[in-house]
C-alpha cells in the first residue's frame, strides 16, 4: 500500500498541475490594448453587426441602447441572463479598461479572472480584429448608463464550477475561421462567423454545448424549446443571394412571409448595415457547403 501511495501521490500532483494549466484563463496581450485609440463612429457599425443591443437591452425597453441586461437564455445547462454592459461604473462596465473589455469579448475572461460561460458568444467574437474591438469599446463609452444590477445565472452543479469552463475552452475555443473562402468572400465570412455569430443559432451542438462544425449552418433545435432554427445549407435554403440580402434588409421572405422571433432583432441589425455588407453575407451563405 505504501508503495502504491508513493506512485499515486506524485501522479495526482502532476494531474492536478495539468488540470490547473488546462483550465487557466487565457488573456490578451496587454500591450495590444494599452491605449484607447478606437473610433466610436466605426464602432457603431461593429456594435450593430455584433448584435450587442439585441441581447443586452432590457426586454420591452424603448431605448435599445440602454444595455441594462436581464434577458433570459435557457439551455440544457441552466438559464443564463444577459448582464448589464452599460457604462455605469458599478452596475455596468464603466470602470473597465480597454484591456479588460478585450479579455471579456475575445477570450471570455472577466476582470476578476473568471471564465465567462459560452452563452456569451466569445467563441465567435474571438475572431474579431483588434481594430474593431477598439472601435467597439470607444462606441460603448457613448451609450447611456443604467444602475440596474445584473441578474445571476441560474446554473446548477456541476456547471456552476467556473474553472471547468477553462477545460471546455481548451477543447473547443476556435483558433480561426471555419470555412476556407476566397478573398472576395472574406467580408461576408467575417460578418457571419465573427461579428453576427450566426452559427450560434444555425449550427447544431455536441452534448457539451460546443458547435458541431462538421454540420456547419445545418440547422439546430431552438434553444427556447419551440421548433428549430432553419438550415442555411444549399440543400435546405433555396433562396438566391438577392433573396437573402433582401430578407436581411426588410424581413420579408421570397414566399411573402415575414421574420419573427429573435431573428427579427437580427434583421433589424442588418437593415442598419450597408447594402455591401448585406450582399457580402448573402454571398457567404450561398457558398456554405452541404454537411
Amino acid at each position: 500500500m505504501r508503495r502504491l501511495l508513493k506512485l499515486l501521490i506524485p501522479a495526482a500532483v502532476v494531474a492536478a498541475g495539468i488540470g490547473l494549466w488546462v483550465t487557466a484563463p487565457d488573456t490578451v496581450d496587454a500591450a495590444q490594448f494599452a491605449e484607447a485609440t478606437g473610433n466610436a463612429e466605426a464602432g457603431k457599425t461593429v456594435y450593430t453587426a455584433a448584435g450587442c443591443a439585441s441581447c443586452h437591452h432590457a426586454k420591452g425597453a424603448e431605448d435599445k441602447n440602454l444595455l441594462t441586461g436581464g434577458q433570459a437564455f435557457a439551455s440544457d445547462f441552466g438559464t443564463f441572463y444577459a448582464p448589464n454592459i452599460s457604462p455605469h461604473p458599478e452596475a455596468g462596465i464603466g470602470n473597465w479598461t480597454q484591456e479588460q473589455f478585450a479579455n471579456a469579448v475575445l477570450r471570455g475572461v472577466s476582470p476578476a479572472g473568471q471564465h465567462y460561460y459560452p452563452a456569451f458568444p466569445y467563441t465567435a467574437y474571438s475572431r474579431m480584429t483588434d481594430g474593431d474591438l477598439k472601435d467597439l469599446w470607444a462606441f460603448m463609452q457613448t451609450l447611456p448608463a443604467s444602475d440596474v444590477a445584473s441578474k445571476p445565472h441560474d446554473v446548477g452543479f456541476p456547471f456552476n464550477i467556473r474553472r471547468s469552463v477553462g477545460g471546455w475552452k481548451f477543447l473547443f475555443m476556435p483558433d480561426g475561421f471555419v470555412m476556407d473562402v476566397p478573398d472576395d468572400l472574406a467580408r461576408g465570412q467575417y460578418l457571419v462567423e465573427a461579428l453576427a455569430h450566426c452559427a450560434e443559432c444555425h449550427t447544431p451542438r455536441n452534448p457539451v454545448g460546443a458547435l458541431n462544425t462538421g454540420q456547419w449552418m445545418a440547422g439546430a433545435p431552438n434553444p427556447s424549446g419551440q421548433g428549430t432554427i432553419p438550415a442555411l445549407t444549399p440543400d435546405k435554403l433555396k433562396w438566391s443571394a438577392a433573396d437573402i440580402a433582401y430578407y436581411l434588409e426588410t424581413g420579408f421572405t421570397p414566399d411573402f412571409d415575414s421574420v419573427g422571433g429573435h431573428m427579427a432583432e437580427v434583421v433589424q441589425n442588418f437593415s442598419e448595415l450597408s447594402k455591401e455588407d448585406r450582399d457580402a453575407v448573402a454571398a457567404y451563405v450561398k457558398a456554405i457547403p452541404n454537411p
